[in-house]
C-alpha cells in the first residue's frame, strides 16, 4: 500500500503546480494521498513560493470540498436513507447533532490528519448548512496548509528529522483544544 501511495504522490508531484492543485482537489473528496506531501516537498524546492504553493492547496482543497459535498447531498442521500430505514431515528439523532456541531467537526478534519474528505460527503448527505461547511472547510485547511509551508519555509530541512513527532503533537494540541471547546459549550448548553 506504501509503494502505492508513493508512486501516486511521484505522478502528481511531477505535474508541479497543476499536479498539486489537482491532489488537494481529488484528495477533498476520494482517497489519494494528503496533499502536504507535495506540498512539503515543492516548499522545500522553493522555500520563496510556499506560500503560493499554501494558496493553491487551500483554494483546490476547498473546490473538491464543494464536489464531495455535492457527492453527499446529491447522491449520498438516496443511498443512506436506503441503508438506514431500519435506523432512521438513530440517524436522526445523528444529523441534528451535526447540524449543531458540524462546523466543529468539518474544521477539525480539515486541520488534522483525519480523512476530510469523509466529513465533506458527509456533511452534503447529513444536510448541513453549505456557507457554514464552506466556512469550516476553507479556515481548516487554509490553516493547514499555510502552517505547513510556512513551517518549511521558516525551518527548512530541520523539520524533515522531526516531522513525525511535529505531527503527533499538533493533533494531540488539537485534539485538547476541541475537547476543551466540547466542554465549554455542553456545560452551557446544561
Amino acid at each position: 500500500m506504501h509503494e502505492i501511495l508513493s508512486a501516486i504522490s511521484t505522478w502528481f508531484e511531477q505535474w508541479g503546480v497543476l499536479g498539486l492543485s489537482l491532489n488537494a482537489c481529488i484528495e477533498s473528496f476520494f482517497l489519494v494521498p494528503p496533499p502536504d506531501i507535495i506540498l512539503a516537498a515543492m516548499s522545500l524546492k522553493t522555500p520563496s513560493l510556499a506560500l503560493w504553493y499554501a494558496f493553491i492547496c487551500t483554494i483546490s482543497s476547498a473546490v473538491g470540498g464543494i464536489i464531495g459535498y455535492s457527492i453527499g447531498r446529491f447522491g449520498g442521500r438516496p443511498v443512506f436513507d436506503f441503508f438506514l430505514k431500519k435506523r432512521k431515528s438513530q440517524f436522526e439523532k445523528v444529523e441534528e447533532m451535526y447540524s449543531k456541531y458540524g462546523f466543529w467537526a468539518v474544521l477539525f478534519s480539515a486541520l488534522t490528519p483525519i480523512p476530510y474528505n469523509v466529513f465533506a460527503i458527509s456533511s452534503g448527505i447529513l444536510k448541513m448548512d453549505f456557507l457554514k461547511f464552506f466556512a469550516a472547510s476553507f479556515l481548516g485547511r487554509g490553516m493547514r496548509f499555510f502552517i505547513v509551508s510556512t513551517v518549511i519555509m521558516l525551518f527548512g530541512k530541520m523539520i524533515i528529522k522531526y516531522i513525525d513527532l511535529i505531527i503527533v503533537l499538533l493533533t494531540v494540541v488539537l485534539i485538547i483544544f476541541f475537547w476543551i471547546v466540547y466542554k465549554k459549550t455542553t456545560n452551557k448548553n446544561a
